[in-house]
């Protein structure tokens, strides 16, 4: 198993997986792969320009015919293979993923696992494409659905979850019946190849599924491209608007995944204990680069509030934070890139200059002898709504604590916000905690639950500003999203209708 095509001396070349082949083709616009624990080099990705993204869109073309012929059945099995091969090289991809990332081990993991349990669901794809069928419309006819595949499929993906976002989109797309051109983040590319290698191995024809590592360039190209049907996109807001407007008027059927401001809504009567520990995991795991990460915690009351924060300082001061690859035992790791370090650290700059109350402040903690992107988890206090640190996505391990009055008003403080991807309330109430359920205009609740994210038999994603289409991720949603429905009707009559030609709208009497 290989990440990359070539190696030059110390730094690895990763280019790009194109018609069953890793290409290590010259490039003239190439661009560091960091390790965030460390701040060293790593590895250089090729970006591709138009003519690389168009290879790979006409692979993915020329192979869709094959595919596409294969039964349901035989698409599920090499679904299965793959699965087996991910679950072979488990580990080694997990260290890939920390490696390039910076999550911790730990966390790597629960990613991978997350992703497997998508690629389980399209190994039932016989099940899930059966259709419908009803005998007796009308006198000696019957109606049944076929779901047929759309085509040759892109993915855009960020850079938080470099496995298990992809496997969101073309395991489900492949056992359809689509291909697939996925275009990674190219700050951690590795674990897309190396995907691609093990889908090969697994027993999908060349081309079928192919990976152009590159920037807007191969974004736009995917976008515009009349070939490429349907375009699945994770990543922010204003991204996702663009993704979204721009295949929509090339012809595509898109579906955009945006950004967040996770809320929890911490009531009077929740089990503290149980709170706080589902807001440290929440809104530090994984540095707080996470879409469904709570940003904002929503205590009912001040004595809530005051508690609350009580509870939480020694234990975000106190966060183990260092390298996944190196210790054991650590709670969250570096941040992607220098550049994303140092806006998150903007945004605690601009928290203190709004007026908020820093309880914890990241920027104190010290890492010495590392290089790499290291920020402490930071807590505020006494944010309002008017503050750009509780409007806007930070993306990083910053928890602000909002106060409100009542439950009406942590209601109207959730549902007034632009983004609605995920929320949670912690409360021993049957009835607020329905309620919540039913008033909240966001896409994923949890009731106790800090991080909501559905199973992969259910579908994800969130509502207003957070999702740009009507479909959302994986589950019943992705099966619709990457198929065609064709409804037929048909009579094998003996002869002719009785009555001859007809010249009204059909009634099946």
């Amino acid at each position: 198993m290989s990440q990359v095509r070539t190696a030059t001396e110390e730094v690895l070349h990763i280019g790009h997986y194109i018609n069953g082949q890793a290409t290590s083709r010259a490039s003239d616009r190439m661009l560091d792969v960091n390790n965030p624990a460390t701040g060293e080099i790593t590895a250089q990705v090729a970006l591709a320009d138009k003519a690389t993204t168009r290879e790979a869109i006409e692979a993915a073309k020329a192979a869709l015919p094959g595919w596409s012929a294969v039964t349901p059945l035989g698409r599920a099995r090499v679904m299965f293979r793959f699965k087996a091969l991910i679950e072979e090289n488990f580990e080694k991809i997990a260290r890939l993923i920390t490696a390039e990332h910076g999550k911790v081990i730990e966390d790597a993991r629960g990613e991978l696992t997350r992703g497997l349990e998508i690629v389980e669901f399209a190994c039932g794809i016989p099940h899930l494409l059966k259709g419908e069928h009803s005998l007796n419309v009308g006198g000696k006819v019957d109606s049944y659905s076929m779901m047929q595949p759309v085509g040759v499929c892109a993915g855009i993906t960020p850079f938080n979850f470099p496995s298990m976002v992809p496997m969101w989109m073309f395991p489900v797309a492949l056992a359809c019946g689509n291909t697939f051109v996925l275009k990674p983040s190219e700050k951690d590319p590795g674990a897309s190849m190396v995907m691609a290698e093990l889908l090969k191995e697994a027993g999908l024809p060349d081309g079928a599924f192919n990976v152009v590592n590159g920037d807007k360039e191969s974004v736009d190209t995917l976008l515009t491209d009349p070939d490429v049907a349907a375009v699945s996109f994770v990543g922010s807001t204003p991204i996702a608007e663009y993704i979204y407007t721009t295949g929509s008027a090339h012809g595509k059927r898109v579906q955009a995944l945006g950004g967040a401001k996770n809320h929890m809504a911490v009531m009077p009567d929740a089990d503290m204990d149980q709170a706080v520990e589902g807001l440290l995991g929440a809104a530090y795991g994984s540095a707080g680069e996470r879409c469904m990460a709570i940003s904002v915690a929503v205590a009912v009351g001040d004595e809530v509030a005051d508690t609350l924060v009580e509870h939480l300082k020694p234990r975000v001061e106190n966060l183990r934070v260092g390298n996944g690859l190196e210790e054991t035992g650590l709670e969250m790791g570096p941040l992607v890139t220098k550049e994303h370090l140092e806006k998150v650290r903007g945004y605690v700059d601009l928290g203190e200059q709004e007026g908020a109350t820093l309880a914890v402040d990241g920027r104190k903690r010290d890492f010495p002898g590392s290089n790499g992107y290291f920020l402490g988890g930071t807590l505020f206090d006494h944010v309002t709504p008017e503050m750009r640190i509780y409007k806007e996505e930070i993306f990083g391990p910053v928890l602000c604590v909002v106060r409100v009055p009542d439950y009406d008003s942590a209601v109207e403080l959730i549902n007034e916000h632009e983004f609605g991807n995920g929320t949670a309330i912690f409360t021993r109430d049957g009835d607020a905690a329905r309620q919540f359920s039913t008033d909240i205009q966001v896409g994923m609740v949890g009731i106790n639950v800090p991080i909501p994210v559905p199973m992969s038999f259910h579908s994800f994603g969130g509502w207003k500003r957070s999702l740009f289409g009507p479909l959302h991720m994986h589950g019943p949603d992705g099966v619709r999203f990457y198929t065609k429905m064709k409804t037929v009707t048909a009579r094998w009559p003996k002869g002719v209708r009785a009555g001859g030609s007809a010249f009204v709208m059909p009634t099946m009497e």
